[in-house]
């Protein structure tokens, strides 16, 4: 899911223009020296980018550095894995994000458990995909769409970043609940996919907004409905695909996590100084650059919000027979 070159560029730089804070928390016992938080993607995509904007903050706040640690693979697997043998002291964290909660039933072999082994800290954010086709399919609506592809079995190509991923997981649901065939692309990242959608390769990518935007407003691709549950200020005018499969709603999201038996003290003590972040006017700015909304929660409520996510796409992933690419 790589955001273009011009909106990274503008993210990493807002984010240093954040308001330096008095460092007061140098005289606490934490954080005493650096804070790895491991990322479970490349660098440059969405989710690096939203732990840089967290990261900068909490350096900001706390007084030490908190170092972003990239480690991409399966699914986010990789990272997660690498957070969960971590020492629980609060020097290794993990942003967290949905392709967690599908990786947690899509791959069967994991040497964790992630909603027993990774403590929620803070949600961060959360954003809608957007469905976008090829221009030269020929549906401009979403009911068009469903028609179409009931009438083509088998014959829409439907791009994604990746097995497991929020893209590939709004797909497989949106195929369940229309009762519609179409074959899964899985690519590695949002830039090849959305590549191959521009040159028509394929015909479909439930992709982030802010990679494609530029193109929907040019007119080389064409927005038929974001997947959440209200339609998205960056795109007023696109309808919602509830308004036309009703119950249907994905999100994207964004979240801080720590290795389990972290002390209750940090947990609420990173909980506490990210919730300030979401509450600063810049850095709310800075995420809506992104197409995100700021996602604020008691750490109790997050830990809700993902067992119940966990809970959802494992039943599409059973329903669906998606497996791993």
């Amino acid at each position: 899911m790589k955001l273009s070159r011009r909106q990274v560029l503008h993210v990493t730089a807002s984010a240093a223009a954040l308001p330096g804070i008095s460092r007061l928390a140098r005289a606490q016992t934490y954080p005493t020296q650096p804070v790895r938080i491991m990322v479970g993607t490349a660098a440059g995509g969405a989710v690096d980018i939203v732990a840089r904007l967290i990261a900068q903050w909490l350096s900001e706040r706390l007084g030490q550095q908190f170092v972003i640690e990239n480690r991409a693979g399966a699914g986010g697997s990789v990272a997660t894995e690498a957070a969960v043998r971590a020492p629980a002291d609060g020097y290794t964290l993990l942003l967290i994000n949905a392709a967690n909660t599908v990786s947690a039933t899509l791959y069967e072999k994991l040497n964790y458990n992630f909603i027993y082994d990774i403590a929620p800290v803070a949600s961060i954010s959360r954003e809608p995909l957007v469905m976008v086709v090829n221009p030269s399919l020929p549906t401009k609506t979403v009911a068009e769409f469903i028609a179409y592809a009931k009438a083509n079995p088998g014959k829409i190509n439907m791009a994604s970043p990746g097995s497991g991923t929020p893209s590939h997981m709004a797909g497989e649901l949106f195929k369940l609940v229309t009762g519609t065939d179409m074959i899964h692309v899985p690519y590695r990242g949002g830039a090849p996919a959305l590549t191959d959608l521009l040159g028509g390769q394929v015909q479909l990518l439930f992709g982030i907004i802010g990679s494609s935007i530029e193109y929907i407003k040019g007119g080389k691709l064409r927005a038929l409905a974001v997947t959440t549950a209200s339609r998205s200020e960056a795109l007023p005018d696109v309808p919602t695909i509830g308004e036309f499969v009703t119950g249907y709603e994905v999100n994207s999201w964004f979240g801080i996590g720590a290795p389990r038996n972290t002390s209750l003290e940090v947990l609420d003590q990173l909980h506490n100084e990210i919730n300030a972040g979401l509450a600063d006017p810049k850095m709310r700015a800075r995420l809506g650059d992104l197409g995100s909304g700021a996602f604020s929660s008691s750490r109790a409520e997050f830990g809700k919000f993902i067992a119940a996510e966990t809970e959802k796409w494992a039943k599409v992933i059973k329903l669906s027979g998606a497996k791993p690419d």
